[in-house]
């Protein structure tokens, strides 16, 4: 099994999204399967966001990264994605690395009918993270947003563990990450139906 776990917080050790998207990698490769792991940090190694000459292709650098992205997306079988919530959404080197991987006859397609996903026959796990309470707010633009995106590329295999309230105390932040890590998903599911 091909896992790609991707990290976007910038707090380094400090951080929750960190720490329980770690903790569900651990879970998945404690399994006995053979579990083949790529990893990339995108607050430490970030994809530059799409600009003109990111579709134009001219810088051969960028656009040989994009494209291992790209491969390294479609090869793997999970996805472990930390996100925290920054402002309500997802850090901007996330959306970078989204930007990267929905791409137009790559991971989606448009027909007469609408829109179709390629990219499904995935689990994708989402280690979340909010400062505040944000389940079922309007102001969440966080996990919809996610839910979403995956969605359109055709993977409806999408789980949150989620941490929230973090910033409220520390007993209730001991009390979310506590319970976080309770509510791990099941590495016996660990590829998608």
């Amino acid at each position: 099994m091909k896992l790609l776990h991707l990290d976007a917080s910038v707090l380094g050790e400090n951080s929750v999204s960190r720490q329980l998207s770690a903790a569900i990698v651990a879970n998945l490769v404690e399994t006995g399967q053979n579990v083949d792991v790529s990893y990339r940090d995108l607050d430490h190694n970030p994809i530059p966001h799409l600009r003109s000459t990111s579709l134009a292709q001219a810088d051969a650098a960028e656009a040989t990264d994009a494209e291992a992205v790209m491969q390294q997306f479609l090869a793997a079988d999970v996805v472990v994605i930390g996100a925290p919530m920054y402002n309500f959404s997802i850090p901007s080197t996330l959306k970078a690395w989204i930007d990267r991987v929905a791409v137009a006859g790559r991971t989606f397609k448009y027909t007469e009918n609408g829109p179709v996903g390629l990219a499904g026959g995935k689990r994708v796990i989402i280690a979340s993270s909010r400062g505040g309470i944000y389940t079922d707010s309007p102001a969440d633009f966080q996990e919809p947003f996610l839910r979403q995106v995956f969605g359109f590329m055709g993977i409806n295999n999408v789980e949150f563990v989620r941490a929230e309230g973090l910033a409220y105390s520390p007993k209730h932040r001991e009390d979310a990450i506590t319970g976080a890590l309770a509510s791990l998903p099941s590495a016996a599911l660990a590829v998608a139906a």
